[in-house]
């Protein structure tokens, strides 16, 4: 695996898994449409699990655990198999766990205060979150001037409408969302439509320009 989380696909899927049995099919159909890193989150007490049935049974997935909050956390995700972890924020304590996982991390940060914080320490890529709510395209523009070492992965609010002027931006490597997961699809089991879903947002970058 690359040792950047931000350089595996323009779009990295958001997925909240409500149903396990759901897991390996939806993670198979977004592989097949283009988008092998896939952030399982830990809202739901079955998500760990998920991420243990992906890891072992979907080969080509880059699966990574999301919402990690503290250290145990962080351990516990490395341990089902997770091969990336992202944080909404981040401390010291979370940074340094997530730091001495051994495997790529995108802590969340939503200020300029907390884009130097991570730059002091010696981090580059970050999540910015909830990127909507916090600026959007325009706090991420603004950013770049006095910021250029940071590369971020905006996430929160973020649809395939809004991905392109978000791709488009220098510092932006890749976004976050949920939108090539409809919930009637999935709930359906309507695999075909998440390929197809994922397969644009996989063709978002060309649609956004040159941003990495």
């Amino acid at each position: 695996m690359t040792s950047s989380v931000l350089d595996l696909a323009p779009v990295l899927p958001v997925v909240v898994v409500d149903d396990l049995s759901a897991a390996v099919p939806l993670a198979r159909a977004l592989v097949a449409g283009g988008l092998p890193a896939i952030e399982v989150t830990l809202r739901t007490p079955g998500a760990l699990d998920a991420v243990r049935a992906i890891a072992a049974e979907v080969p080509r997935a880059v699966v990574g655990v999301g919402t990690v909050i503290n250290p145990a956390q962080a351990e516990d995700a490395v341990a089902a198999g997770a091969r990336f972890l992202v944080s909404p924020g981040w401390t010291d304590v979370l940074l340094e766990s997530m730091r001495g996982s051994g495997v790529p991390f995108l802590p969340g940060v939503s200020t300029t205060s907390e884009v130097v914080a991570l730059l002091e320490r010696g981090v580059t890529e970050m999540k910015f979150f909830p990127a909507e709510a916090a600026g959007g395209t325009a706090y991420l523009k603004s950013l770049y001037g006095p910021l250029p070492q940071a590369r971020f992965c905006p996430t929160g609010g973020i649809a395939a409408a809004t991905a392109p002027g978000y791709l488009a931006l220098p510092n932006v490597a890749c976004v976050g969302g949920s939108w090539m997961l409809p919930k009637d699809a999935v709930a359906a089991g309507d695999w075909d439509q998440v390929t197809s879903l994922a397969r644009e947002a996989a063709g978002l970058l060309s649609a956004g320009g040159t941003s990495r």
